[in-house]
């Protein structure tokens, strides 16, 4: 998905591609990254690689003073992220591809949040995504920072049909047992996460998304927002997404902006590409990496953000492990 977003974004472009096996691509293809290096002169390098390597080859391209974007997580357990902060937390070159607040509809709901229309983010409640994407979110919307947090979770087995997979259409229309993880997250200065996730909910399209940002003066849930706007009125406005090529819209399927009222609160930045919201994200993502490396632009998400969720996912699964609550502490990227 990397590589068409990039060919079709034009702006930020693959030079090779390091494969443990040849394989056939429109790119030029090497066995390690030493001789890419000889052949290709990089910006930085962007890792799509298994949870268990991945952090060997963070390491790699930070060696050769190389900046990276990688895919999340950046390590798999406590001690992978403990050992790569120690390896490479104080280069200043790892970024993390967690790309989830960039997505049009959380873009637009952490813009919302951030205008104060819904007064101090105090809980944000999340049912869609799995583990550290979740927690991203979590502490995004709230604007939390990377200190210690008390985590109590739990899960429940019931029967569930999974008709849609990774790979499609499943065809399979009997339940099977799922598991439900439910968490609640205790940032200790009034803010919390509730974290309630479904086994390929991702993908299973009977379990809807759900977001709820609860605030001092109000509450943003999905795509709607409860607030006071005088004495003793309380209103309901909603989020609308301008979405191209419906019915004689002839102008084809495409976002356009998402609107709070008269406020657009996020514009499509790559209008009359027809992409779907991931590859909006993605290639948001590419853009700002590339930006910060050649000093344009702030970091894209920095490996102490990517770890501090992580770090929060696994105390989690920890704790629905253990049936008790975790208490985190205050880790070197805090």
């Amino acid at each position: 998905m990397y590589l068409k977003v990039a060919q079709d974004l034009g702006t930020v472009r693959c030079g090779g591609v390091v494969v443990r096996t040849p394989r056939s691509l429109d790119l030029p293809t090497f066995t390690s990254l030493d001789a890419c290096l000889r052949e290709v002169q990089v910006d930085f390098v962007l890792t799509a690689t298994p949870w268990l390597l991945t952090p060997r080859f963070i390491a790699d391209a930070v060696d050769r003073g190389l900046p990276v974007l990688a895919e999340t997580p950046a390590a798999p357990d406590l001690d992978g992220l403990r050992a790569l902060w120690s390896a490479v937390g104080g280069s200043g070159l790892v970024q993390v591809a967690e790309q989830y607040l960039m997505m049009p509809s959380h873009a637009a709901r952490a813009a919302l949040v951030a205008t104060g229309a819904v007064g101090t983010p105090t809980q944000v409640q999340v049912s869609s995504t799995q583990q550290y994407h979740a927690v991203s979110l979590i502490r995004g919307l709230l604007g939390a920072g990377r200190g210690p947090v008390s985590v109590r979770a739990t899960r429940f087995i019931a029967p569930l049909i999974h008709p849609l997979s990774r790979t499609g259409w499943t065809g399979d229309e009997e339940p099977h047992p799922t598991t439900t993880t439910i968490a609640t997250l205790d940032f200790h200065d009034g803010r919390s996460g509730v974290y309630d996730f479904t086994e390929q909910q991702t993908r299973n399209q009977l379990r809807f998304r759900r977001l709820t940002v609860r605030g001092s003066a109000g509450e943003l849930h999905d795509d709607e927002v409860v607030r006071m706007t005088g004495p003793r009125t309380l209103v309901r406005t909603p989020l609308v997404r301008r979405q191209t090529g419906h019915d004689l819209d002839l102008i084809g399927y495409d976002t356009e902006h998402i609107t709070f009222g008269s406020e657009v609160l996020y514009r499509n930045p790559y209008p009359g590409r027809r992409w779907m919201d991931e590859e909006i994200a993605m290639a948001t993502l590419l853009e700002r990496m590339a930006d910060w490396v050649h000093g344009e632009g702030a970091e894209p998400y920095p490996l102490a953000e990517g770890a501090q969720d992580q770090r929060l996912a696994l105390a989690i699964e920890e704790s629905a492990d253990r049936d008790t609550t975790v208490a985190t502490t205050r880790e070197a990227w805090s």
